[in-house]
């Protein structure tokens, strides 16, 4: 297997074909595209056009950009390109264009992530708000009910508490957006009760706590869970646990970078699951796609970030 995602108009992929129709009857939101040097970042750009999600602007050198395009026959006659030298400046004139109304998204193009990150999450991008920035990717699984968002298995590398909550914040907000009026978040361990010698247990039961307080909002929150009793309301009912998150969970909210990364590749490599993933806590969400990722995955990003920027009122 590949790891490309096949077509999510796919009988084995209905829950994302149903977000992409979603999204699509909202309109196309104009979009960013950093540094699109490649045919990959070209053509995800113009599927994800085609797909009525975006309208791009490309940001970066027009002739590397216009070699690239003739080299793989992407017609770019109808798309407008910024002219901008390097990487970096491509991500800071992308923030510019979200300052000027002209973009409501930004999506990744052939830059290496470290020079997005540098542009989009600095000081000088203008675009950080209060919550920390991380990353939900969203999982149609084939033959699993829900769709599955898992933050955070992108950003950030072990985050602390409050880290965290912003976290499961953010990915709450991005469940809301996709029509998911009350979702149901498991705070992943290896176990379901606390124990100090593994900390993520201990930052589960807090967060379960904060959102008992309304420090976290707009979801039922349970921690510590292991992924059995998220996923399979048998398993928890074998072991005694009761919980309202199992066999219900939308969202799973993991310990570090490692778990999730591991956890989301299984989904995509082993399940043949697409996954689509954003970049929140930005004034515009950003489309954090990677080499690897197939048309279906692409697609799924932009309506993501199309349905967030709907539901936050601030489309352009």
């Amino acid at each position: 297997m590949s790891g490309r995602a096949p077509d999510p108009a796919s009988s084995a992929h209905e829950k994302s074909a149903r977000l992409v129709a979603r999204a699509r009857a909202q309109g196309a939101i104009a979009a960013a595209v950093i540094y699109p040097c490649s045919a990959a970042a070209l053509q995800g750009a113009v599927e994800s056009r085609a797909a009525g999600l975006i309208d791009p602007l490309l940001v970066g050198p027009r002739l590397e950009i216009e070699r690239v395009a003739s080299a793989h026959g992407i017609d770019l006659s109808t798309i407008e390109i910024v002219d901008v030298a390097g990487p970096v400046d491509a991500a800071y004139r992308a923030c510019a264009l979200v300052d000027e109304n002209r973009v409501g998204i930004l999506m990744k193009g052939s830059l290496h992530t470290d020079e997005l990150m540098k542009g989009v999450a600095s000081r000088k991008g203008g675009l950080l708000t209060p919550r920390r920035v991380s990353h939900v990717f969203v999982m149609d699984v084939p033959h699993h009910e829900r769709l599955l968002f898992i933050a955070d298995a992108a950003v950030n590398v072990a985050p602390k508490l409050r880290v965290k909550r912003d976290i499961a914040q953010s990915a709450i907000d991005l469940a809301h957006a996709c029509g998911i009026a009350t979702p149901h978040v498991a705070v992943l361990s290896a176990i379901e009760t606390v124990n100090e010698s593994m900390p993520s247990s201990v930052d589960a039961a807090a967060l379960t706590a904060m959102a008992a307080r309304g420090e976290i909002t707009g979801a039922i929150v349970d921690g510590p869970l292991a992924l059995d009793n998220a996923l399979s309301a048998e398993a928890a009912r074998i072991k005694g646990i009761a919980t309202p998150v199992a066999g219900k969970v939308d969202v799973l909210i993991v310990p570090g970078i490692e778990a999730g990364n591991i956890l989301y590749k299984s989904l995509v490599y082993l399940s043949g699951a697409i996954a689509g993933g954003i970049v929140m806590g930005l004034r515009a969400p950003v489309i954090l796609t990677s080499r690897a990722d197939g048309a279906a995955s692409r697609v799924m990003s932009a309506a993501l970030a199309n349905l967030l920027v709907r539901a936050s009122g601030t489309t352009r």
